[in-house]
């Protein structure tokens, strides 16, 4: 425990002293553990964190913030959906206009891939609800480690749902294939404009999806303020009785002094108006509390019938705009004018909660100053009987005399109602601030994701590339196809895992939440102290001075432990990102190995000759015919082309052995040079390290740390790509070399089988003037 400066100052009391030092002590891993265990109230709606405990606050909303993503992510998951459908659907009239399908086939199809789809959502509901339930240990609250485990396997199950759709639109798009009875060059157009209509899709899907997330955070700001805002005038009428009593104090002091009152009939004056005053403003905040929940309730009963209402309304018109046939050529117009469609009603909802939200905070604030109003009242009457009839009574004064102490206390408590007002409206002023400097990191956070998608996006780019590029043999349209494919799958993930990245961010707010508020505080009570004291000794400058040292010193503190934990989500999130773009490698081998075949079809289907099978047939028919042709003669022949067979087959086993163990041979002695040039290196550079670390002081090792960290992340990033280089060089090496063989082995074997049926020509004396010698592979041709 670190101990604060404020503590020690002078014009606090001893209680004071410590509830300050407790306050200002910010970091702490037992604190931190604590926290992290700390059940707070789970929220549905904004309404909801009005009736909040305001420590909890921070906490509901950032809960709102990622439901709110979540219910996002989810909207335009069905929105690409539906979306893929119609597309769907427009070939699959085009192909029933033109006769290439039947009705029967038609309808079996749509109704496959919408019963396809709607039980991926089922699963993926389930799966989301299991989570959900498996974290419930209390149905009314939840803590931090719940969240970042419940938001952790959501993730893991959208990305499982977003292969499962993959696959299952591959699986749509081939069967259509199948059964249009199309050409092989207009299968390959269609495939492209389906994967481009859909790419486009994506475009529009992420550019909305930037843009509502940063809606949703900029409304976590103006709920930010609204509950602040409530929350003066839950503290309102607590710093108004207390002013009344130190009002009513400082009159009993003077009547002490002046003898008109016993020190202990003081006291137990202010003994018994204290407990009258803490039983008004408990039954007040009591109301408050009950009351208030009874009005959102109301309030939240009265939206939820709007909003079905509206939801209603909208499935109409989707239904209305989703039956219209469309023609291919409409298509993309008709994709944007749903997309609009489905954008507008979105906002449409929206506009509606934040209009609700607006008036449900008017509605409360408005009941709180209605309850603190009567409160006053009944505070001012506790007053009011203390200096009209106890008083006169205790004292011997007259009525007069007691109305005016009464008007004294009246003016003495304006004064400090001002005061309060004053500091009221500059800690509104530092919370404005503290939300603006919140606003920039956000907005710092959405630039820092935009360039990491950026960055994957045009590195996996060109690895696609380079994989094509290595491969050969492969048609321009086939090529161009494998990249716009690479680029949907691609633009998904990445998608997806920026709604991720927004999540790991509210979660880092929300593990600094409690630090942060007790920094506020700290900065609220410099500022006030400051502003209190117009003249200050040497003693109190002093300790200003030293606050404000204090108050740098825990800021420091705090950004340093807000970007650790930022990196740890950091880092989390790159091993997520991992894993979601192996799962993109793993569906693009599968294309990249269907075009592969498909190209491989089409080669031997060039090669193959009809003469030559021709030519077969009549052999063998003049073969059985011929007078010179003998049981015994085609035996030897049989036997010496099976024994030429066998030996070559034998070469060719050989050979390949011998290369693949001069292939591995070569690969581990470069291993292990490599590593030994790399020992050698890390060892020559502790060495020059070593000195200037035991001159540097502790500041600077602490840079030195820092720098060497990240130098060794970027060597073993260089490391990384050096080693996949060298897989991918060695790997293209072997491709080559088993290539050759292979090539050389079919060569022999064209090579006996023409041997075997020339001699078996002359043997049934049949002419070889019909027949094309067939042409030896070569590797480059191969």
């Amino acid at each position: 425990m670190e101990t604060s400066t404020s503590s020690s100052l002078g014009s606090l009391s001893r209680e004071d002293k410590e509830d300050c030092s407790s306050s200002t002590t910010i970091h702490s891993a037992t604190s931190d553990d604590r926290f992290q265990d700390r059940a707070f109230l789970k929220v549905t709606c904004f309404p909801e964190v009005l009736t909040c405990e305001s420590f909890d606050v921070k906490l509901c909303l950032y809960s709102l913030l990622l439901k709110e993503l979540l219910l996002l992510d989810t909207e335009l998951r069905r929105e690409k959906q539906v979306i893929f459908i119609q597309v769907l659907r427009t070939y699959l009239s085009d192909f029933y206009l033109k006769k290439r399908i039947t009705e029967d086939l038609y309808q079996k199809i749509i109704l496959t891939q919408e019963t396809d789809l709607e039980e991926l959502q089922k699963q993926l509901t389930s799966r989301l609800l299991s989570t959900e339930m498996s974290s419930a240990r209390n149905s009314e609250y939840q803590t931090l480690e719940d969240l970042e485990r419940k938001e952790r396997e959501y993730s893991e199950h959208i990305i499982d749902n977003m292969e499962a759709f993959w696959k299952q639109a591959d699986k749509a798009e081939q069967f259509l294939l199948n059964q249009s009875n199309c050409s092989s060059a207009k299968r390959g157009k269609m495939m492209m404009y389906l994967t481009e209509r859909m790419i486009a899709v994506e475009g529009l899907l992420s550019q909305s999806q930037d843009l509502q997330a940063m809606d949703i955070q900029e409304r976590i700001f103006n709920w930010e303020l609204m509950v602040k805002m409530v929350d003066f005038f839950k503290t309102k009428i607590q710093e108004e009785s207390k002013c009344r009593l130190d009002a009513v104090a400082g009159i009993l002091d003077q009547l002490t002094i002046k003898s008109n009152l016993s020190l202990s009939q003081k006291e137990e004056l202010l003994t018994g108006l204290h407990k009258a005053f803490l039983e008004q403003v408990a039954h007040c905040n009591n109301e408050c509390v009950q009351q208030g929940k009874d009005l959102i309730v109301k309030l939240l009963a009265c939206r939820t019938r709007k909003i079905r209402e509206i939801k209603q309304a909208q499935k109409d018109e989707q239904e209305d705009l989703l039956s219209k046939t469309q023609k291919i050529g409409e298509l993309d117009e008709f994709l944007k004018a749903c997309h609009e469609m489905l954008e507008k009603q979105r906002q449409t909802l929206h506009d509606l909660e934040e209009e609700d939200d607006c008036q449900s905070t008017e509605a409360i604030a408005e009941l709180h100053q209605e309850l603190c109003s009567g409160t006053s009242h009944a505070l001012d009457e506790l007053v009011q009987e203390l200096f009209l009839q106890t008083l006169p009574t205790k004292t011997g004064l007259s009525l007069r005399e007691c109305e005016l102490l009464k008007e004294e206390c009246q003016e003495n408590l304006i004064l400090q109602l001002e005061k309060w007002d004053s500091c009221r409206q500059k800690q509104w002023k530092l919370f404005q601030e503290q939300l603006q400097q919140e606003k920039q990191l956000w907005t710092k956070e959405y630039a820092l994701s935009a360039v990491m998608q950026k960055h994957l996006s045009e590195k996996h780019e060109k690895i696609i590339q380079g994989v094509l590029s290595r491969l050969g043999g492969l048609s321009e349209e086939s090529a161009k196809y494998i990249l716009r494919k690479h680029r949907l799958l691609l633009c998904s993930v990445l998608r997806r895992l920026a709604v991720r990245n927004v999540a790991m961010a509210a979660l880092t707010h929300m593990k600094m939440s409690q630090k942060k508020s007790l920094l506020q505080e700290l900065r609220e009570q410099h500022t006030l102290q400051k502003s209190s004291s117009h003249c200050q000794d040497e003693h109190q400058w002093q300790l200003q001075n030293a606050m404000e040292s204090h108050i740098l010193e825990e800021e420091e503190k705090l950004e340093e432990e807000t970007q650790q934990t930022r990196l740890e989500f950091h880092q989390q999130l790159v091993a997520e990102i991992q894993e979601a773009l192996q799962l993109v490698q793993q569906h693009m081998e599968q294309v990249i190995g269907q075009a592969l075949l498909q190209h491989a079809r089409q080669e031997a289907a060039k090669q193959s000759s009809d003469d030559e099978e021709d030519f077969k047939e009549r052999l063998i028919e003049a073969a059985v015919e011929s007078v010179y042709v003998t049981s015994n003669g085609v035996n030897r022949l049989v036997q010496r082309y099976y024994q030429q067979i066998e030996k070559i087959m034998d070469g060719h086993e050989n050979r390949k052995l011998q290369q693949l163990k001069s292939f591995q041979a070569e690969r581990t002695e470069n291993n292990r040079l490599r590593k030994k040039q790399e020992e050698n290196e890390q060892t020559l550079k502790e060495k020059m390290n070593q000195g200037t670390l035991n001159t540097s002081s502790a500041v600077h090792q602490s840079l030195l740390s820092s720098t060497r960290m990240l130098l060794q992340q970027q060597k073993f990033l260089a490391q990384f790509d050096v080693q996949q280089q060298v897989r991918l060089d060695s790997l293209k090496q072997k491709i080559l070399v088993l290539h050759h063989l292979e090539t050389q082995l079919e060569n022999q074997l064209k090579q006996a089988e023409q041997d075997f049926i020339t001699e078996l020509a002359a043997l049934a004396r049949v002419p070889l003037t019909v027949r094309k010698q067939p042409l030896n592979r070569s590797v480059q041709s191969g």
